[in-house]
């Protein structure tokens, strides 16, 4: 009994070095590997100075009309996500992707992540850039985002354009963002998405271009500013409820046709038009990420729908 009693403390011992040994590899592989990617990730568009630091907004495209995107929540690499719209788009206007506080290469700032930090901070990048008529574009939360900046700034937004936007009612609560903050500095996230490399979702781009969307997703998950901003989210949903889409100002919605998810999808963005001259709904096939699949059709609609208002 003796023998068998030192056999299994020592087969246990083994067993938690060896548990240690591994935590301790992946942790340290992650360190190394994210100081590595630092050099490796290669920049895009440019800088401006917003509050004292730096949001990064890339630019394309020469069109008479400009059309500004924000992304949706978490989104890396905004203007790598945006890219298959982007080109689309790029061939009539001239289009601008805010990469807000904590995306994409933009700096990560203390203020709380609130609909007034978010929409005024986007608003300073544009008149940096002498950006002062232009159609709202956004994804997803942008719909929250969007709402109450179309309402702060009416004499800038020439229309509104959501690409399966939230809407103000929309069910939400604070995310979980301790668990996935813990993977991530524990390099097991790393592990996850290298034995699983869909964990991170790219559009249809080049390979060179996926391994950029992927160091920008390592590098910015769970920084600061997406904790605080996952932190808010109730909070900023309701900020928003009260306000509604300016009567005269064109709105059209691109969503997800029969979304499985949230119940009067469709009803709901309606709702939000109801009272507007100028409002449309599009229901197409895809996921979520429509710019995705359907930038082609979202570009051309968009264009006929903003040429048909004028």
């Amino acid at each position: 009994m003796k023998r068998l009693l030192k056999f299994m403390l020592k087969a246990i011992a083994v067993v938690v070095v060896l548990i240690v040994i591994f935590l301790g590899t992946v942790y340290t592989v992650n360190v190394f590997a994210s100081k590595s990617e630092q050099s490796k990730i290669q920049p895009y568009g440019q800088s401006v100075a917003v509050d004292g630091k730096n949001m990064n907004v890339m630019i394309q495209g020469e069109g008479k009309e400009t059309i500004v995107l924000i992304p949706g929540f978490g989104t890396a690499s905004p203007a790598l996500d945006f890219k298959p719209l982007i080109d689309q788009l790029s061939s009539h206007y001239k289009v601008v992707v805010v990469e807000p506080f904590g995306y994409g290469l933009s700096d990560v700032t203390d203020k709380p992540r609130t609909v007034d930090n978010i929409t005024n901070e986007i608003h300073e990048a544009l008149q940096q850039l002498k950006i002062n008529k232009y159609i709202l574009m956004g994804h997803s939360i942008s719909g929250i985002y969007g709402l109450d900046y179309v309402n702060k700034y009416p004499n800038e937004v020439t229309a509104f354009a959501g690409i399966d936007t939230s809407f103000p009612t929309q069910p939400t609560e604070v995310m979980d963002t301790e668990s996935i903050s813990i993977l991530k500095k524990s390099g097991f996230y790393r592990l996850l998405v290298k034995l699983n490399p869909s964990q991170i979702m790219t559009p249809d781009v080049d390979e060179a271009t996926k391994e950029q969307i992927k160091m920008i997703t390592l590098k910015n998950m769970m920084n600061p500013d997406i904790v605080s901003e996952a932190q808010l989210l109730p909070t900023n949903f309701k900020a928003v409820q009260g306000l509604q889409f300016p009567k005269n100002l064109p709105v059209i919605f691109f969503l997800v046709k029969d979304d499985p998810d949230i119940k009067n999808w469709t009803t709901q963005h309606e709702e939000q038009i109801k009272n507007s001259l100028h409002g449309k709904i599009i229901l197409l096939e895809g996921t979520h990420y429509l710019h995705y699949t359907q930038s082609k059709v979202m570009a051309d609609d968009l264009k006929s729908f903003i040429d048909s208002t004028k």
